[in-house]
C-alpha cells in the first residue's frame, strides 16, 4: 500500500485533478440525491402558498405530494437527459472541455434555486433540479472517464475509487448543511438548494489549470506532442515510454476505426461479454438494497431509542460511515484487487441483508435486537462502500478500447439513471407491500451479481483495455477451442475484436 501512495504523491498534478474535478463532478450528483430530505416541508409549503397567491386555491395533501414527487424525480429525468449526451460531447470536445462547460449547466441551475422563494415559484426548483440532472448526468460520465484515462496504470484502480468517494462525500455535505443549525431554516433553505452552484464555480475557475485527457489527445485527435506534454504535466518527469506504447498498441489496433454508438456497442459480438459486465453491475448497483438501508435506518434508529429530534444527526453518521469507507477502500484497493472487492462485497452484503431482515422482524419481540439492526445497517453500508460503490464506476473506461468507452459510460450511466428513477417509483409501493421483506428482492440481485463478478469477470488490476480483453475471450473460449500458447496471441485477439467490426 505504501508503494502505491508513494507513487500517487509524486504526482501532485493528479492528486489536485482528483479534488478539481471530483468537487464539480460526482460530488453534485451526490449532494443532489440527500439535499431535499431537509427542506422539504419547507418546499412543500412554498407549493402551496404559490398556488394560493396565485390561483386562489388550498391543495391538499395528495396534489402536494404529487407536485413533491415530481420534483424529486425530475432530478433522474435530467440525468437521463445528460448520460445520453455526455458520449457525442466527450469524443467530440474532450473530456475536459464537457466537464468545464457542464459547469454552467449548475450555476445556472442554482440562480434558479437561490430566487425561487423570492419569485414565490416552486416551477423554479422544478427546471434547476432538471438542470441539476443534466450537469450530474453529463459529471458522471465525463468526470470518471477523465480521471481513469489520467492516472498511471498502477494508480487507476485508487483513482477510480475517488469517484464514489465524492458521491458519498457529496451525500454527506447534504446531510450535514441541511442541519437546522446550517441552512436546513426556512430562511436558509434557498443557499442550501443553491450550494452546487458554489462547487460548479469552484470548478469553472481551476479546471481550465489541468491539462486533457492524454488518451484523448492520442487516440482521438492522434497528436503525440500533446499527449506528451499532458503525460509530463500529470507524472511530471518520470519515463512513461511503457504507457504511451501501450497506448499506441491500442491506437494500432484501432487505426482506421470510428467512435461507436451505442447501437453498434449493443450489436458488436466481439465486446459481448464486456457488455454482459456493465448491464449486470450497474443494475445491480441500483438494485443492491443500500437505497431501502438508508430508508429504514430512521426506523431501526428509533427502536434503539434514538430521540426523533436526533435522527437527522444519526443519519449523518449512516453518511459519515460511507465517506470513512471508501476513503478506506481508496487505501486498499490496489494491493486487494477489484474483482476480489466486488464480488466480496456483494456477498457480504447478501448475508447482510439476510440477517437485517431477521433482525427487524424479530425486533419488536426481544429488546436488544434494535441494536443488532443498528450494527448491520452500519455493517451494510460499509461493504457497499469498500466494494460495488467503489469499483464499478470507472468498470466502462477500463473494459472498453477508446472507440466504445463514450458509448460504454453512455450505456451505463443511462442504466444507473433508469434504475434510480424506477426505483423511487417503484420503492414505496414495495415498502407498503411487503414492508422489510423487500430486502428479500435485493438479497438475490446482491447474490447473483456477486456470483456474476465471480465466475465471469477477470481482475482488471493493472491491465490495459487490450489485456482484459484477452482475458475475456480466455474465460469464455468455447471448450472445443484449441488455447493460445502466449501472451502476444492474446493480444492479437483483443485488436481483432476492434479491426473486424
Amino acid at each position: 500500500m505504501s508503494q502505491y501512495l508513494s507513487l500517487l504523491l509524486d504526482c501532485p498534478v493528479v492528486i489536485a485533478a482528483i479534488f478539481i474535478t471530483g468537487i464539480g463532478g460526482t460530488f453534485q450528483y451526490g449532494f443532489s440525491v440527500s439535499v431535499l430530505t431537509s427542506p422539504s416541508e419547507f418546499i412543500k409549503e412554498l407549493v402551496n402558498q404559490t398556488c394560493l397567491q396565485r390561483y386562489g386555491i388550498s391543495l391538499d395533501q395528495g396534489q402536494v405530494s404529487l407536485i413533491w414527487s415530481f420534483t424529486v424525480s425530475i432530478f433522474c429525468i435530467g440525468g437521463l437527459l445528460g448520460a445520453l449526451v455526455a458520449g457525442p460531447l466527450m469524443s467530440k470536445y474532450g473530456r475536459k472541455q464537457c466537464l468545464l462547460f457542464n459547469n454552467f449547466t449548475a450555476i445556472s441551475g442554482a440562480v434558479l434555486m437561490l430566487s425561487s422563494q423570492k419569485a414565490m415559484s416552486f416551477e423554479m426548483i422544478m427546471v434547476g433540479r432538471l438542470l441539476y440532472g443534466i450537469n450530474a448526468g453529463v459529471s458522471l460520465s465525463a468526470h470518471t472517464l477523465y480521471l481513469v484515462e489520467c492516472a498511471p496504470k498502477k494508480l487507476r484502480g485508487m483513482v477510480g475509487v475517488t469517484v464514489a468517494t465524492f458521491v458519498s462525500f457529496g451525500k454527506f455535505s447534504g446531510q450535514l448543511l441541511g442541519i437546522s443549525e446550517l441552512l436546513g431554516t426556512e430562511q436558509r433553505w434557498p443557499w442550501l438548494l443553491g450550494f452546487n452552484g458554489f462547487t460548479a464555480l469552484l470548478q469553472l475557475a481551476t479546471l481550465p489549470f489541468l491539462p486533457e485527457s492524454p488518451s484523448f489527445l492520442l487516440l482521438n485527435r492522434g497528436d503525440r506532442e500533446a499527449c506528451d506534454k499532458a503525460l509530463k504535466r500529470l507524472w511530471g518527469d518520470k519515463d512513461y515510454t511503457w504507457e504511451v506504447e501501450e497506448m499506441m498498441k491500442e491506437k494500432a489496433a484501432i487505426q482506421g476505426v470510428r467512435n461507436h454508438s451505442v447501437m453498434e456497442l449493443i450489436q458488436n459480438k466481439n465486446v459481448r461479454w464486456q457488455l454482459i459486465t456493465i448491464l449486470i453491475t450497474f443494475t445491480g448497483l441500483q438494485l443492491c438494497g443500500i437505497n431501502a438501508v438508508y430508508f429504514y435506518s430512521f426506523d431501526v434508529f428509533r427502536a434503539a431509542g434514538i430521540q426523533e429530534g436526533q435522527l437527522r444527526y444519526a443519519a449523518l453518521g449512516t453518511g459519515l460511515c460511507e465517506v470513512c469507507t471508501s476513503i478506506a477502500c481508496f487505501m486498499f484497493i490496489e494491493s486487494t484487487g477489484k474483482k476480489v472487492l466486488l464480488y466480496r462485497g456483494y456477498l457480504a452484503m447478501s448475508a447482510t441483508l439476510v440477517l437485517l431482515t431477521i433482525t427487524l422482524f424479530l425486533q419488536t419481540h426481544i429488546f436488544w435486537m434494535p441494536y443488532c439492526s443498528m450494527l448491520l445497517v452500519f455493517l451494510f453500508i460499509f461493504c457497499f462502500a469498500s466494494g460495488p460503490s467503489g469499483i464499478i464506476a470507472p468498470l466502462p473506461g477500463e473494459l472498453f478500447t477508446q472507440p466504445f468507452k463514450s458509448a460504454a459510460y453512455t450505456l451505463a450511466c443511462t442504466l444507473n439513471w433508469t434504475g434510480l428513477f424506477l426505483l423511487g417509483m417503484l420503492f414505496p409501493i414495495l415498502v407498503d407491500s411487503m414492508g422489510y421483506f423487500c430486502f428479500l428482492i435485493f438479497l438475490f440481485c446482491c447474490t447473483g451479481c456477486g456470483l456474476f463478478v465471480w465466475f465471469n469477470v477477470p481482475e482488471t488490476r493493472h491491465k490495459t483495455a487490450l489485456e482484459i480483453a484477452a482475458d475475456f475471450d480466455r474465460m469464455h473460449r468455447k471448450s472445443g477451442e484449441a488455447k493460445r500458447p502466449s501472451t502476444e496471441q492474446d493480444l492479437n485477439v483483443a485488436k481483432s475484436h476492434e479491426t473486424r467490426f
